[in-house]
């Protein structure tokens, strides 16, 4: 393990690791810092495991968890994940670093016939969310953007640097801006095909 991570490296990994095993029990590893605000709306599976700078934030309406982590989780460094009405992550989802999901906006701009005007400085509209859903066994790339209202199929992988603005079906291959499914699963031929 030292050759692995070097001493300093080690020392890291055993705090973080006592960390983990004191604050989080069902976690497997979150490496420290490690950012959570509103811990009481979040919900971790077990088997958690994060890179460095990581955060997790929730700010909910009422008393109802908002941010779901299922089992077998992995987020590489740097991830952020904000939830005000729901952000659920299934089992077994792969995320690669620098990556953003996030369930809200400040404003609305045209996805009901809600739209606040560009004279509103940012800070002052109002918060308006749209569950996230990413479905079990997904992979995000590194520094994708899940934006609010999504929903990612099961299987799905997104490749590195989409933005995901429109919901992607199941056993799908989808880069871009914004991200376009490229490729399909064939279950008969057992392979990849271009769409």
């Amino acid at each position: 393990m030292i050759k692995r991570y070097g001493i300093i490296g080690f020392v890291k990994l055993f705090v973080s690791l006592i960390y983990t095993k004191l604050f989080h029990r069902n976690a497997r590893l979150i490496r420290l810092p490690f950012d959570i605000r509103n811990s009481r709306y979040i919900q971790i599976g077990d088997n958690f495991t994060t890179g460095v700078g990581c955060r997790l934030e929730a700010y909910p309406e009422n008393e109802n968890k908002v941010l779901h982590i299922g089992r077998n989780v992995e987020i590489n460094d740097y991830v952020h994940i904000s939830a005000k009405e729901d952000v659920t992550i299934g089992d077994n989802v792969l995320i690669a670093s620098k990556v953003f999901i996030s369930d809200l906006n400040h404003g609305s701009y045209g996805a009901d016939d809600i739209h606040d005007s560009p004279n509103t400085p940012p800070n002052e509209r109002e918060l308006y969310a749209k569950a996230v859903i990413i479905q079990e066994n997904v992979w995000l790339g590194e520094s994708v953007s899940v934006l609010s209202g999504v929903t990612i199929g099961r299987g799905t992988i997104v490749g590195a640097n989409s933005v995901v603005s429109k919901s992607l079906p199941s056993y799908v291959i989808a880069v871009g801006i914004p991200a376009k499914v490229i490729k399909k699963y064939n279950f008969v031929s057992e392979r990849w095909e271009d769409i």
